[in-house]
């Protein structure tokens, strides 16, 4: 039961997050549209910033879990890289949460954040394996291209980014632009 109330929270945390960004979500409202009490929620998390902690690590932990097509570590990558711009577009405001300030320290954040870290670093490291992109460290090359993935879906949201007005791309365009670009690099 206790599992079943704190997933029905983080749902409701969700709902109200999506419609309203974090300033709509209060443990209150979360109890109310999960259907318990108004006290309920603090028996799971101590605070807002606790029960946003942990939908952000669920948030990682299902993106991470998503089935990996068996296809070359070039599609991987390149899929990677889309699914994240893409998500990035489609839920504005847990993207911004997920990559905005923290101000409490969640183990559970933590785990999650070096999971989804990791499976990223090994997707590049795979592709730099398979000579698609130039040798290096892989972690500094994942933060490259994740930098890019970010800072293009960034500016798309605020509209300075489109394929058929500012920037002349959209993010994915840019995604493939880099890596075309990287892969000469990694040519001899």
């Amino acid at each position: 039961m206790a599992s079943g109330t704190r997933e029905a929270l983080l749902d409701a945390a969700a709902r109200l997050l999506d419609a309203g960004g974090v300033e709509a979500v209060t443990l209150r409202e979360v109890g109310r549209q999960a259907g318990v009490s108004h006290n309920a929620p603090y028996k799971h998390f101590p605070s807002k910033e606790a029960l946003l902690a942990a939908f952000a690590a669920r948030e990682l932990e299902r993106r991470a879990a998503r089935p990996e097509p068996s296809s070359s570590p070039a599609e991987r990558l390149r899929d990677a890289l889309h699914s994240y711009v893409r998500w990035a577009l489609d839920s504005p405001a847990r993207f911004r949460l997920i990559f905005g300030p923290w101000t409490v320290d969640s183990t559970e954040l933590h785990l999650a954040a070096e999971a989804a870290q990791a499976r990223f670093v090994d997707t590049v490291a795979a592709a730099q394996q398979a000579g698609l992109l130039p040798a290096g460290d892989p972690i500094r090359l994942a933060s490259l291209l994740r930098s890019l993935a970010h800072g293009a879906a960034d500016l798309a949201s605020a509209g300075h980014l489109a394929a058929d007005g500012k920037g002349n791309a959209d993010p994915e365009d840019l995604v493939d632009d880099l890596l075309a670009h990287l892969r000469r690099g990694s040519q001899p």
